[in-house]
């Protein structure tokens, strides 16, 4: 054995003896709260140290560069993808969601260096994504495999993957309350002080990180001064309603997009068309370039011209109503960038961006509201747009809530975040009960949840729970040859009837051929296909999740139900199995 094996072995036992499981999960926690938060600000320093370069270029170039630049970042990652990877790059959150659901939370080690390269490239050079889903993805790539490295149990491990996906945040926004939210509602945590300490451990330290290695440096330089005036309640019922409607337009563009991109057959397709499609956009609104945090910043200090940038236009921003058509512009589109990016090959989030679309579009209902003659806090519509947003899109309205009032130096805008999120957040779950992250897993059935019950029924593995000890009989037996080959042999008291390719027919029960088992002139004229019946029911293995498969048995009222794998008989499955794993795995998620 390698002496650093045996080292790690004498470790274990070491822990296992002098430190609880309790105690030993804080020391992770602060653990991979350090590391996500390194790894976020490698991945930030490698993405602005492109930009800084790429935009002396720019400078000396005028526009003319934003048709080329995004296409050369997509083309370095098409290389990367194709010579280094050699598999796509799946998109970070939804990704860890079915590494949770399905994989018990184990990510491969390669995910914690991918995003650190793939991401500033696709970013750095222009593309129209955020950064923080690859901070994410690479943090819980280091968190998992911490989990496996000192053995820890899979509630942990998910546990850990929580405290990477709130350090990754509080890293990055130096907002370490928004951070621990996130992680319980996007991630499905239970908010219990087990898992609610490590969190905060984890968000603290990766805080700390940060301050380490950036200082004071934060994203968004802004301190609110502007209170929330009561007489302006129902301009903000009016924006939570924009923005309701805006995510619900976000979600159902990027689903819209993704799937025009599929009648190109290979990638360098999508690549061309997706390259082009982005320069074309960004030579237009400039806004549109990389993350557009530049942007975000400059409408809260009041400055939309710096904001918009040097555009075509440029000879008719002095009318405010050429400047609300431009932001306008930036609302429709970033959402049509932004999965452009992720169309064409691109790595990125999409929680950043959706920030951007929703500064726009509380910009554009502010000044709207003050040329009709009313009097409003751009501002505070700036900022609230963007929780609006952040809730409707990602339905996660307390980190919405909270993100801004840390981010905005206080709590005086709560009650008009409130309003406004909660509007929003109503509208888009109404509508649409799945989000970016959420849809494909929903669909399948695979999505972890806050109810206990769905999430054991996810984390269970039907797998596990098929018993194949039934002896098959075949139609053409006769009830002689099923007496002596069958029944005689068996332990059961069903039979699962299959015919020459392995493809399911029927069942025989016992009960069935009790009462004609000992009358010897029926052995060789009864067969076998004239005593087999269908089933209550039948388990499909390919198509039916753990929860169908309760749903079923509860429906027959069957104790033992067969399944089908790529259209073969595997085995069957019985109530008693299935209730038993389902106490042992709600045992396990509980204690």
């Amino acid at each position: 054995m390698p002496k650093t094996q045996t080292r790690l072995k004498q470790f274990l036992i070491w822990r296992y003896k002098h430190v609880s499981q309790k105690n030993f999960t804080f020391i992770l926690s602060a653990l991979v709260g350090f590391l996500a938060g390194l790894a976020a600000v490698t991945l930030r320093n490698i993405t602005f140290y492109i930009e800084a370069v790429l935009e002396n270029l720019r400078a000396l170039t005028s526009n003319q560069w934003y048709f080329v630049l995004p296409f050369i970042g997509l083309m370095l990652v098409y290389w990367f993808v194709k010579y280094v990877t050699k598999k796509p790059i799946s998109h970070a959150i939804p990704s860890i969601l079915h590494k949770l659901s399905r994989r018990s939370g184990i990510i491969e080690r390669s995910k914690i260096y991918i995003p650190l390269i793939a991401a500033p490239l696709t970013v750095g050079f222009g593309g129209s994504v955020g950064l923080l889903g690859p901070a994410i993805a690479s943090g819980s790539a280091i968190s998992s495999n911490i989990g496996r490295l000192f053995h820890v149990n899979q509630k942990t491990r998910t546990l850990l993957i929580g405290c990477a996906a709130a350090g990754a945040i509080s890293s990055i926004f130096k907002s370490p309350i928004a951070a621990i939210i996130f992680a319980i509602e996007v991630f499905s945590l239970d908010l219990t002080f087990a898992s609610l300490l490590p969190l905060l451990i984890a968000s603290v330290s990766s805080v700390l990180t940060s301050y380490f290695f950036l200082g004071d440096d934060l994203l968004f330089n802004f301190k609110s001064s502007d209170k929330f005036i009561i007489n302006d309640t129902l301009f903000y019922v009016a924006l939570g309603i924009g923005t309701g409607i805006a995510s619900i337009y976000f979600t159902k563009m990027y689903f819209f997009i993704l799937k025009g991109f599929e009648i190109f057959k290979t990638a360098f397709q999508k690549l061309l068309v997706g390259g082009l499609a982005i320069g074309v956009m960004l030579y237009f609104i400039p806004p549109l370039y990389g993350e557009g945090f530049g942007f975000i910043n400059n409408l809260l200090a009041g400055n939309h011209l710096k904001a918009l940038g040097t555009t075509p236009f440029d000879a008719y921003t002095d009318q405010i109503w050429v400047v609300i058509a431009l932001l306008i512009g930036i609302t429709v589109f970033k959402a049509i960038a932004m999965t452009t990016t992720f169309a064409a090959g691109g790595v990125g989030g999409i929680f950043i961006p959706t920030m951007v679309m929703g500064s726009a579009l509380g910009n554009v209902v502010a000044k709207i509201i003050n040329q009709l003659g009313f009097n409003v806090s751009e501002t505070n519509f700036t900022l609230i747009g963007m929780a609006g947003l952040i809730a409707g899109v990602l339905h996660a309205p307390l980190t919405a809530m909270f993100l801004i009032a840390e981010i905005s130096g206080g709590y005086e805008l709560f009650i008009p975040l409130m309003i406004s999120v909660g509007i929003s957040f109503a509208i888009k779950k109404n509508a649409i009960d799945f989000t970016i992250y959420t849809k494909e897993l929903a669909q399948k059935g695979q999505l972890l949840t806050h109810d206990k019950d769905q999430s054991v029924l996810t984390l269970m593995s039907l797998g596990s729970i098929i018993e194949t000890n039934f002896v098959t009989l075949h139609p053409e037996m006769t009830l002689g040859e099923m007496l002596h080959k069958g029944v005689s042999k068996s332990t059961r008291n069903i039979f699962p009837v299959v015919n020459t390719n392995e493809e399911f027919a029927g069942v025989i029960l016992l009960d069935d051929v009790r009462s004609i088992m000992f009358d010897r002139s029926l052995y060789d004229t009864t067969l076998v296909k004239h005593l087999m019946h269908n089933p209550p029911d039948i388990i499909n293995f390919d198509a039916d999740n753990m929860k169908v498969v309760m749903e079923k048995f509860q429906n027959s009222s069957a104790w033992n139900l067969p399944v089908i794998k790529n259209g073969k008989y595997a085995g069957f499955v019985s109530k008693s199995k299935l209730l038993t794993a389902y106490r042992r795995q709600l045992i396990n998620f509980t204690k």
